[in-house]
């Protein structure tokens, strides 16, 4: 029996929900079962989840009830809740991974138009993480589809500065990272408990950040960052092999001595064949209250590293933009709220929103790509 005008302008609705995992509308997910209204205008929906675990049940049931409430003739809404069963769950697999065969690293394939950014810094502490955090928002806000891979798994802390709390979700062998400000997030964090220590070696460092690559579902990106740990060590290296054609950002403060480490940071790209976005200033001279310039941390540091490195790779080097140091953009890291989103009027938040703007202009293209024709 088919069905009434009503049930059918209720899932017109729901095409405008999207799934907070996947971002991907509900009605094309294959999440929408049954939907009836009766004549009092109650209308009652069967929605199937992926998983019986999944974190983001309350969502939906909130936000599918107010779609269906919003079709004409519809008062009130009854979300029921199933679970897919396994054949749907691989239907939808195959859907989402798009032809490709599990386990691939979609980034590295050479039609990818994602523009990868591998976000690098000499030393500890020089907030490449805060730095990454915000672009990544950022970006998001200028409506590109972004990613981020927390790379540093033993000081991981993008959970906490996206204000994360929420687990990935398992469709199988598949990951759905969560979603926070409209970019997708994974991070080793989001797998062990409390404040735990994770104590790998290379070889389980590499492993880890190629299931990051191949196991966890990002989608369609516009931009991936990987937030990498400082140095040159196995995981640079490791990113390096697996993504070819990811570009470095390197993040130094204005300190000479902080400058001269990060120049070595940028360096690698010499030995790993990868290109140069440019390099961020972090923590640059503050404009007090009373107009005096505060620099902490000295001056100069980021042009300085720009300016070695195109002299070494005899290519520019631009200088993508100093933050000068703010305590709007701590306390934002502190809340798990990035700067750019809660103060974006700060002057640290729009510092990095002209770095993201600088990035987000470099649109995605077919430039050197192959496609996929053949002459008859």
């Amino acid at each position: 029996m088919s069905e009434s005008a009503a049930a059918e302008r209720v899932r017109r609705q729901l095409d405008d929900v999207l799934d907070p995992e996947l971002r991907v509308p509900v009605t094309q997910l294959g999440m929408i079962g049954e939907v009836e209204v009766d004549a009092a205008g109650t209308a009652e929906i069967w929605v199937k989840l992926t998983t019986e675990a999944c974190p983001m049940r309350s969502r939906i049931i909130d936000e599918v009830s107010a779609a269906a409430v919003r079709a004409a003739g519809v008062r009130t809404a009854e979300v029921h809740l199933g679970v897919m069963t396994p054949e749907e769950r691989g239907a939808l697999k195959e859907q989402l991974r798009e032809g490709h065969g599990a386990k691939v690293n979609r980034f590295a394939q050479p039609d990818s138009l994602t523009q990868v950014y591998a976000v690098a810094s000499g030393k500890g502490g020089v907030g490449k993480s805060t730095v990454t955090v915000n672009l990544a928002c950022a970006l998001a806000t200028q409506g590109l589809k972004v990613g981020i891979i927390d790379a540093d798994v033993h000081g991981f802390s993008v959970p906490g500065l996206m204000g994360i709390t929420d687990k990935p979700t398992r469709l199988d062998e598949m990951i759905l990272p969560p979603v926070a400000f409209d970019v997708k997030t994974i991070s080793i964090g989001m797998f062990v408990e409390g404040n735990q220590a994770v104590a790998w070696r290379g070889p389980m460092l590499h492993r880890a950040v190629e299931q990051f690559l191949t196991d966890v579902h990002f989608g369609d990106l516009d931009v991936l960052l990987l937030d990498l740990p400082p140095g040159t060590g196995d995981i640079a290296i490791s990113v390096a092999q697996l993504l070819p054609g990811a570009q470095l950002l390197v993040v130094t403060t204005p300190q000479h001595a902080a400058a001269e480490i990060a120049e070595r940071a940028g360096a690698l790209s010499t030995q790993t064949g990868q290109t140069l976005a440019g390099v961020i200033e972090n923590m640059g001279p503050m404009t007090l209250p009373d107009g005096t310039v505060l620099d902490l941390f000295g001056s100069g540091g980021g042009q300085i590293v720009a300016d070695r490195l195109s002299e070494q790779l005899d290519t520019e080097v631009p200088l993508l933009g100093s933050v000068p140091l703010d305590p709007a953009l701590r306390q934002a890291g502190d809340d798990g709220a990035p700067a750019v989103i809660s103060t974006p009027d700060s002057p640290a938040g729009r510092a990095l929103r002209e770095v993201a703007e600088r990035l987000g202009g470099r649109a995605r293209g077919i430039a050197g790509k192959q496609l996929p024709l053949t002459l008859a």
